[in-house]
């Protein structure tokens, strides 16, 4: 069988049918690393689900300095959620850091098909239930641990993260500078 039917299907229950007309409105891409996916003030219409790489989301203030909201890893859904509902301009920019491979679905259709089928609804909510849960873990970690916990949080959730993403972007995602996570390596006696 299929393995992105199966990983749909462990997230809810998906029919062949279902998983067919999904298929038909996804693209699979190949995005080289550095590329924006979603630009700064871009209306999206797309979502994705990352099956290779690595992305970042990210804000940028007006002075040019960047804040890395979030990673995403193989098997992660990304989109400018809020820009896709409101028809707005995202407030996020969306970048590949290393090469990632993803299947690419046009959001808008994908609500045309979600107001025909339950089992979509039942998908797609259980989707914003997972994606919620990891928010509201990060906002936890964020006011809850200092930065040593915060990072140890990071390599628990994901172990190879010192070898996918840049010290540079993990200090961003940590809210501390690089050499601030240094230090905190060097204590930790990670290399």
């Amino acid at each position: 069988m299929n393995s992105n039917f199966n990983f749909l299907n462990s997230i809810g229950e998906v029919s062949e049918e279902l998983f067919k007309e999904l298929q038909n409105i996804s693209d699979f891409k190949r995005i080289p690393s550095n590329s924006q996916i979603v630009k700064l003030h871009e209306v999206p219409t797309k979502v994705y689900l990352i099956v290779s790489g690595v992305v970042r989301c990210y804000i940028c203030t007006e002075s040019g300095k960047e804040f890395n909201k979030s990673f995403y890893m193989p098997t992660s859904f990304m989109g400018s959620l809020t820009a896709l509902v409101k028809r707005a301009p995202s407030a996020f920019v969306f970048e590949s850091i290393t090469d990632v491979e993803a299947f690419e679905v046009d959001y808008y259709r994908l609500m045309e098909l979600h107001k025909r089928s339950n089992a979509l609804k039942s998908l797609y909510s259980r989707i914003l239930e997972k994606v919620y849960m990891e928010y509201e873990k990060r906002l936890v970690d964020l006011i809850s641990l200092d930065a040593t916990g915060r990072y140890l949080e990071l390599r628990k959730q994901n172990p190879e993260i010192d070898d996918l993403i840049s010290q540079y972007h993990i200090a961003s995602y940590l809210g501390i500078t690089p050499v601030q996570l240094s230090r905190i390596r060097k204590k930790l006696g990670v290399h």
